[in-house]
């Protein structure tokens, strides 16, 4: 029976904005110290389950890449080729980017937050061309194209933008065969998910995809998925997806 070929997703491990609840987007923040143990499990856990990659994609920001190296590490697999994308990075949240979920929920409503942070096709409102926090003023940024550079971005603009990425660069890899790990973000997971998983955009909104959790799908060798499931603790798991879902409930 051949042997299916396997893919790998990971949301980074908790970061030190994730335990302020502020929405993080682009910006570049490092992981927390659960976040950092969270990544160390998740190499477990592919040990554990003998999932060994033998290429690895992650975005262009710190808590993507760290997690990515500690789970490497972990696994003795430092020497693994990495391929890094800006096209990988956590949907952009535009002017939202620093604010505290709950306090925007205060200000905002509930239901005008939900649709910023989760609708499919909504984005929360842009940055200036002048906010030093727009992805010009970034170095790393240099050789984009200015037109790709968003101010900010629904799930679908994050699904447009990683959807060539995962059909130039990943796929290739898995038609050859490689056990692929791919370490990125929250929505920029979902929309491959979505994608993977043919969800519907209610469903995708619905999507709480949990910190440092490795996702394993396997596929046929005409890359039809077979099976996915997260690896793990299952009741720890939901209880992480629901903690992401509850992040700008209101304050009591």
């Amino acid at each position: 029976m051949p042997v299916p070929i396997r893919l790998v997703l990971v949301r980074h491990g908790q970061s030190i904005w994730n335990v302020d609840n502020l929405f993080t987007g682009w910006t570049d923040v490092d992981l927390s110290t659960q976040g950092c143990e969270e990544a160390r499990q998740a190499g477990r856990e592919l040990a554990r389950e003998a999932v060994v990659p033998d290429i690895v994609f992650t975005s262009v920001l710190k808590r993507a890449i760290r997690t990515q190296w500690l789970m490497l590490d972990e696994l003795d697999l430092l020497w693994l080729p990495v391929a890094r994308s800006w096209r990988l990075n956590e949907r952009h949240y535009g002017a939202l980017q620093g604010l505290n979920k709950a306090q925007t929920v205060e200000r905002h409503g509930e239901a005008q937050v939900k649709i910023w942070r989760r609708s499919y096709d909504i984005p929360p409102p842009p940055l200036g061309l002048d906010d030093q926090r727009h992805p010009r003023f970034d170095r790393r940024y240099a050789d984009v194209a200015a037109r790709d550079l968003p101010a900010t971005e629904s799930l679908k603009d994050t699904l447009a933008r990683v959807l060539p990425y995962w059909q130039q660069c990943i796929v290739p890899e898995l038609k050859l065969g490689r056990q692929v790990l791919v370490v990125a973000h929250g929505n920029s997971l979902r929309a491959l998910v979505k994608m993977l998983d043919d969800l519907s955009e209610q469903a995708v909104v619905d999507l709480n995809i949990p910190t440092g959790v490795p996702l394993l799908y396997e596929f046929d060798h005409a890359l039809r998925p077979l099976a996915s499931r997260y690896l793990g603790d299952a009741e720890a798991i939901r209880a992480a997806a629901e903690a992401v879902r509850r992040q700008t409930e209101k304050q009591r």
